[in-house]
Order: structure tokens, then C-alpha cells, then sequence
């Protein structure tokens, strides 16, 4: 079934003014497209279509091929609405059917391929923090902290913020799908399988008890589809004039007990898509309000894919929250700032001058100039193989803003930019990401070779040249002569190279 929310096809925009966002959830598929207008974003059309991606993972975590046959279907359709906003100004993301699947990898190809688009899967702690800004941009810019609670298909995020800024960010594994899975399997729904599913909500919850009270609230706040499912119950039966309340909640489950069986739900305001679904969702909801002691919840109309819009539009006004993560971590481990610079700057200059010849177009330049800043990152913990140490850093990490396959490029990057270049990590990579990331490695690996004086040594009038496999170094006349541990250190460099298939020429 495919829901139009809203729509406003007269007098599109310049497709470049246009910005889209989709949300491949595990329950449902969602798509929003909004114009950029004096720094805002206005929403234009908003798209829901239920794809059930976790219904269709079978017990090896495989998406089947029914599932994925619905997936695409669905892409193909939200393909149409953005075939005209151009690379860069859409920005498609994954949640935990993804995050789960094990042939996530072979979906995403196809799906890329039907949207025109990359795909990138998020942790659960980054999809909290998106979904957080989502709510926010939806709520009134008050003074006051909220804790919101989005549940979906295979997770529930639940988040603390003030204003604009995630404070606290947590993924729990329970979501309706799951928990309908595990709890009512057969549709079947009476008082103990109720409150089994309430309690295993509440003990998902209490690891994150202590420190959400802590941190404090003052308005709970709900999103998404479950918790508007609910809420639209609650107002429809009159048992709230408006969110939900406990009271509301203990009513519903009194009428979901009764009756018996997911198929004979008869609640007003309950669509028959949401049904079998539905005692899941109520228990999980229930679960938090009785481990938070919650009297009432509020309904938020934003969650992930305005957040995604929102965290879009903030790249492009220079307010990147990537930018503050490699930050933070460049501080939370001690790297040097100056050799991060310099290392970084050489990098880019190498990147510029071979971009036409390797196909390193500027989609590059921020991932380079990371792992030019990231490169001693692992430093903090040890000399010997700190390569190796800030790659696994760099993988296990939650770094706010970026997608698992950011992080695992930069991971590759650091790995690998000294010692033996690690190739069978890199067959890990994307197939399409391969030769782009190995090249970006070896300018990488030559910006860390120029500075291992640790100072901002490159010679005026160097000169890089690419063909192919092979890269030239020109350098200025007796420059190497004069520098005999550069030429050392480059020289060495030519063999790791070689084991790469690639050639280093020094001139």
C-alpha cells in the first residue's frame, strides 16, 4: 500500500533546488523531498509505503527474494519523484534490517542501481541522533530536555535532547517486527504473552535507566509509525484528547486482549496494515512507559527522514557534524593537530593533480582529508602497528554523521597508509569503491611519507603525474639528492606499490 502524506506537484522547483531523503526502515519505506529556500527546507512531498524488509529476513538473516522483489518495486516508484535532483542532494540510508541482513550488500547494488543514488547504512546510535534532529525541527524551539522514543521495525531508538542536540542516544534491540516474531508468532495475543512482551521491553530498557534519569526530561515525546498508530487509537476511542496517555495505553491493551487475535483487532483509527503488528508495538510502548514511569507522551509529526534532511541541509551551510566527530576524536586520543594538517593539505594537493587521470573527482576530498587528520589516531595506544590500532578505533567507534560504509573507508584508509597495504580488506570494500579507495590510499601514503620530518617539507615545483597503474613524482633538481631520507623512505615505498600492481616513478 503507498500512502501520499502530502503533495505539491505545481510549479516544482528547479530540480537543484530540491533535496530528498529516504528512510529504508525495517516495516516501511519512506521518501521526502523538500526545497531549499533562504537557508530552510520546505517540504514538498512525502511518500510511505509498507515493505516489511525484517518480515522477509529468513533465519540465516537473508533477505528473500520476495522481500527484495518488494523493496525495489517500491525504489522504482520513489525513483520516478527524484529522477531529476542531482547526486549529492539525496541522501538514502539503511536501519536494522540492513544493518542485519547478510546480504545487505547484494540489495543495496540492486537498489542503487534502481535509484540512481547511494545507499549507506546507519548504526543505531546515528539513526537515534537523526531522528532526534527530525523531532526537533518539528517541535517548538522550547527550553527544556525531551526524551524521545522512536520504535520501529527491528529497533526502538530512545534519545535525550535539548533544543537542536542530541545528548544521549541509544538503539535497543526490540522492535514491533521482531517482537511479533518472538512473542505473538501466530497472530495469537491473551494476558501472559502481553505482559511477557511488556517485561522484556522493560529489561531492554533498564540498561539505559540509570543514566537517562539522570540526565532528566521534561517532555516525553513520541515518532513514527507505531507511536502515531497508537496515539491516532487513543484520540479516536476518546481516550485522549491529545498524544497518549498510560490510561489510554491500559485501555488499548484491554481491547487487544480481548481480542484474542490480531486479525480480530477492531479498534477506531487503526488501519488494517498496522494490525498484525500492532499488541507488538502497544508492549514495547507499554514497556517504556512503566520503566520511565511515564504518565503521558506527546506526538511528533518529524523522525528519520526530515532529520536526514536536516542533517543534509547543514552540509551544505558548512555545518557538517562529521566535521565535529573527527574533531572530537582527534582530541579524545591527543593527535597531533599540525602533522593531521599537513598530512591532510599534501594529500589533496596530490588528490587535485591526479584527479582527471584516477577518476578522484571531489566527492574524495572529504574522505582524504580525514584520514590525512586520523592518521595517528591509534597512537593513543600503542607505537607498534598504531596503523592498525586507529583503524579498529575508527570501525567500533560512534562517530555522529557518519555512515557504517564512511567509516569503514576511512578505517581502510588509515589501515593502510603505512606498511603493507592491506588488500584483502580492501576486497572487503564495495566492488565499485575498490580501485577509487586503493588510490586514495597510496596519495595518502605518499603525503605521510613527504612529512616524516614532521614539518612542512614538500618541495616547491613538485610535480605528480597519473596514467593508468602508474604515478609519477617530478621532483626539483637534486631535491632528493639533498634529502637522502625522503629518497629512502620513497624508494621503499615503490615495492609496496609493486605488490599492489601499481608503479611509483621518482624523477
Amino acid at each position: 500500500m503507498t500512502e501520499t502524506i502530502s503533495a505539491d506537484n505545481v510549479n516544482l522547483p528547479e530540480p537543484a533546488e530540491q533535496i530528498a531523503a529516504l528512510d529504508l526502515g525495517s516495516n516501511s519505506f519512506h521518501m521526502v523531498v523538500g526545497r531549499l529556500a533562504e537557508g530552510e527546507v520546505r517540504l514538498q512531498d512525502s511518500l510511505s509505503e509498507k515493505v516489511q524488509l525484517a518480515e522477509g529476513l529468513d533465519e540465516c538473516r537473508y533477505i528473500t527474494d520476495g522481500a527484495m522483489e518488494r523493496a525495489l518495486d517500491c525504489l522504482a516508484r520513489f525513483a520516478q519523484r527524484i529522477s531529476g535532483i542531482p547526486r549529492g542532494r539525496v541522501r538514502v540510508v539503511g536501519t536494522n534490517a540492513l544493518r542485519m541482513a547478510r546480504n545487505a550488500r547484494i540489495f543495496m547494488a540492486r537498489a542503487e542501481a534502481v535509484l540512481g543514488h547511494d545507499i549507506q547504512v546507519v548504526n543505531g546510535r546515528e539513526e537515534a541522533r537523526l531522528i532526534y534532529l527530525g523531532v526537533a525541527h518539528a517541535l517548538a524551539d522550547d527550553e527544556g530536555r525531551r526524551l524521545v522514543v522512536d520504535i520501529g521495525g527491528g529497533s526502538t531508538e530512545v534519545i535525550i535532547g535539548e533544543r537542536f542536540e542530541a545528548l544521549e542516544t541509544e538503539s535497543l534491540h526490540m522492535g514491533c517486527v521482531s517482537f511479533t516474531r518472538r512473542f505473538f508468532p501466530d497472530g495469537g495475543i491473551d494476558r501472559e504473552r502481553m505482559r511477557a512482551a511488556v517485561t522484556a521491553a522493560r529489561r531492554e530498557a533498564l540498561a539505559i535507566d540509570a543514566v537517562y534519569r539522570a540526565s532528566g526530561w521534561s517532555l516525553p515525546v513520541g515518532a513514527s509509525g507505531t507511536v502515531k498508530a497508537i496515539a491516532r487509537v487513543c484520540e479516536r476511542q476518546g481516550w485522549s484528547t491529545s498524544g497518549i496517555t498510560r490510561s489510554g495505553l491500559e485501555a488499548i491493551e484491554a481491547q487487544v486482549i480481548e481480542a484474542g487475535h490480531v486479525d480480530r483487532i477492531k479498534l477506531k483509527g487503526l488501519s488494517a496494515d498496522r494490525a498484525p503488528i500492532f499488541a507488538a508495538g502497544l508492549a514495547i510502548l507499554r514497556g517504556l512507559f512503566e520503566q520511565f514511569e511515564l504518565e503521558e507522551m506527546a506526538v511528533s509529526t518529524g523522525a528519520l527522514r526530515e532529520g536526514l534532511l536536516y542533517d543534509l541541509l547543514g552540509r551544505f551551510q558548512h555545518e557538517d557534524v562529521r566535521e565535529r566527530s573527527v574533531v572530537a576524536m582527534m582530541r579524545r586520543y591527543g593527535v597531533d593537530p599540525e602533522q593531521g594538517r599537513r598530512v591532510a593539505d599534501t594529500a589533496e594537493q596530490l588528490r587535485r593533480a591526479v584527479a582527471g587521470a584516477w577518476h578522484l573527482d571531489e566527492d574524495y576530498v572529504d574522505c582524504l582529508r580525514w584520514a590525512g587528520q586520523l592518521h595517528e589516531l591509534g597512537l593513543a595506544i600503542s607505537h607498534s602497528q598504531f596503523h592498525k590500532h586507529g583503524a579498529y578505533l575508527l570501525t567500533y567507534s560512534d562517530m555522529p554523521g557518519f555512515s557504517r560504509e564512511e567509516q569503514q573507508a576511512l578505517a581502510f584508509l588509515v589501515r593502510g597508509h603505512r606498511r603493507k597495504l592491506p588488500l584483502s580488506l580492501l576486497a572487503e570494500q564495495p566492488e565499485e569503491d575498490q580501485t577509487r579507495l586503493l588510490r586514495l590510499c597510496l596519495l595518502l601514503r605518499l603525503a605521510v611519507r613527504l612529512h616524516h620530518a614532521r614539518c612542512d617539507g614538500v618541495p616547491e615545483g613538485l610535480t605528480p603525474r597519473g596514467q593508468g597503474q602508474r604515478l609519477q613524482l617530478a621532483f626539483p633538481e637534486n631535491w632528493l639528492a639533498d634529502h637522502p631520507l625522503t629518497r629512502a623512505n620513497l624508494e621503499e615505498e615503490q615495492g609496496y606499490w609493486r605488490a599492489a600492481d601499481y608503479e611509483l616513478e621518482l624523477t
